[in-house]
């Protein structure tokens, strides 16, 4: 079993860069339907710590909860934490309130802990350099 797994899409690259001792699957722009299509049954979600990335880059045409709640029922993991996206790509077409609300729900029905993204990149979506290092600490 791995000790840590971070998994999802350019922040979970990002915070791979300050837990390298973790093993990412993680791409940058991708969605939460094209990472579960590349590397559910490729990868095992398995590891005392998972870190989840995803839901920046969802649109009007991913079933955000759909998708959010198939990776999270393949991860077996001690403990698991959600990075809270701060924002998302006005073009999108979907509100970043209903990505974050889909995430805290599943993170409260299994019991997982939420992130907030404390500090930002002026594009309001990425964490800055000191944002990455709050979230590789908070995940200890």
């Amino acid at each position: 079993m791995l000790e840590c797994l971070i998994i999802g899409d350019s922040i979970a690259v990002g915070t791979h860069q300050f837990k390298p001792e973790c093993v990412a699957y993680a791409k940058g722009g991708i969605n939460s339907w094209q990472w579960l299509n590349q590397n559910v049954g490729k990868t095992p979600l398995l590891a005392k710590t998972v870190i989840i990335s995803l839901g920046s880059n969802d649109h009007k045409y991913v079933n955000t909860e759909s998708e959010l709640r198939t990776i999270r029922q393949l991860t077996k993991a001690d403990r698991v934490y959600w990075v809270l996206p701060a924002g998302n790509h006005p073009k999108s077409n979907v509100s970043i309130q209903y990505i974050q609300l889909t995430i805290k729900e599943i993170a409260r029905e299994y019991g997982d802990i939420v992130l907030p993204i404390s500090n930002l990149q002026k594009d309001g979506i990425h964490p800055s350099w000191a944002g990455y290092k709050d979230i590789a600490q908070k995940t200890k």
